[in-house]
């Protein structure tokens, strides 16, 4: 009896040592190579590594560059699609289905004038005219013949009190052309630090090989854009809180609204005495973000993404890092665009999120709009996004 439980017990051992043995091989045991911490040779030809200008040159990688004011999501799984029941105001709903989105980074808040007026001097200063004409908001979008906002056109973008308001007027080419050169502008100012060249018209890989160069500012995708929205929780959110009010229920929150909204017909900011002293838009940090860092992801003003607008694109986007970026099994042809008959073609893209002049309904994050890409209006932004280009102690 005792050989045999001494046996059993060994057995046991043997077991346990094995099982370890196979999780941390699985793991990257002590003695992997990592990219933080690259072997010194080749592991497939043996030749050594920085020995001199002809061999390999391998830089161990500490941690990914970022611009400021980015956030970092781990990515994960995370449910597209209308939760909360569908508003008939809202006839192509986003049908529901779980996508699995890579790890990314997000701003935390969406452009604002500051940052777009920052652009606008350099361009002014060291670039053309026509790319400073071209990159100039359209201001009109505050004219209303049948309302009073004739101040704004002048002092939104202008007016220091306006600076951490997010800049409207701003199409979704724009958008895109702004996320281009801030990529440009952040990866010179980084060589130079660095002691490196930069080169303005060529690819710079030598900068993102020793991790110098950011991976590239650009919009976010609907599936990132919904992702950092509903934040750290791995519930089915409606909103990017917990929980179907529009209120806090509890801490500093508490009692007062989450987010910048419309409330109902003709009341943009509530009684006297309520958290919400704006009528059109209010500043970026005005209220609180998430658990993953975003502000205000639903409320302020509506978003531009990446995503090219169909209805059902939810059936027909892949389940990995899912994005509309063409007509791929939904041509433009297929829609009836003469006479407005349709709006949907290859220019459509997708808008989230509320605006300052939208009603509630508009606060949940699977809701969708879309609008031409050369468009816009007092009631969209933008925020950017960023790969993430890999975990250096893997």
């Amino acid at each position: 009896m005792k050989r045999a439980l001494m046996t059993h017990v060994s057995t046991l051992k043997v077991l346990v040592f094995g099982l370890l043995t196979i999780v941390t091989a699985g793991c990257g045991g002590a003695g992997h190579p990592t990219s933080s911490k690259p072997s010194k040779k080749s592991l497939a030809t043996g030749a050594p590594f920085n020995a001199g200008e002809d061999s390999f040159q391998v830089h161990p990688f500490k941690e990914q560059a970022q611009g400021p004011g980015m956030v970092f999501l781990e990515g994960g799984m995370t449910t597209m699609g209308v939760i909360a029941e569908p508003s008939p105001h809202d006839p192509n709903p986003y049908i529901k289905r779980n996508v699995t989105v890579a790890a990314f980074y997000i701003s935390e808040t969406v452009t604002t004038n500051q940052e777009w007026n920052e652009y606008l001097y350099d361009l002014q200063t060291n670039g053309t005219d026509k790319a400073y004409n071209n990159a100039l908001p359209n201001e009109e979008v505050w004219k209303n013949a049948l309302a009073f906002n004739d101040d704004l056109v002048r002092n939104y973008r202008r007016g220091p009190g306006f600076m951490y308001y997010p800049v409207v007027g701003v199409s979704w080419v724009q958008a895109n052309e702004y996320c281009n050169w801030l990529t440009h502008y952040v990866n010179k100012d980084r060589a130079q630090k660095a002691g490196q060249n930069y080169d303005p018209a060529g690819d710079n890989t030598h900068l993102i090989e020793a991790g110098i160069a950011v991976a590239g500012y650009r919009l976010p995708t609907e599936a990132e854009w919904e992702l950092a929205a509903r934040g750290m929780s791995v519930q089915e959110r409606v909103y990017p809180w917990d929980g179907l009010s529009l209120r806090g229920q509890a801490g500093t929150y508490k009692g007062q609204f989450l987010a910048h909204f419309k409330r109902g017909p003709g009341n943009y900011q509530g009684l006297p005495g309520e958290n919400d002293s704006n009528g059109a838009t209010c500043a970026v940090y005005d209220y609180p973000p998430n658990e993953a860092g975003v502000h205000i992801a639903c409320g302020n003003v509506r978003e531009w993404v990446y995503d090219l607008y169909r209805p059902l694109s939810s059936q027909d986007v892949e389940d990995f890092n899912p994005v509309r970026r063409d007509d791929t099994l939904d041509p433009q042809s297929s829609y009836d665009s003469k006479d407005s008959h349709s709006l949907t073609d290859n220019k459509a893209r997708v808008i989230k999120g509320c605006s300052w002049k939208d009603c509630p309904y508009w606060l949940q994050i699977s809701t969708r709009r879309y609008a031409n890409e050369e468009s816009s209006d007092a009631m969209t932004g933008f925020r950017r996004a960023m790969v993430s280009v890999g975990n250096g102690n893997r």
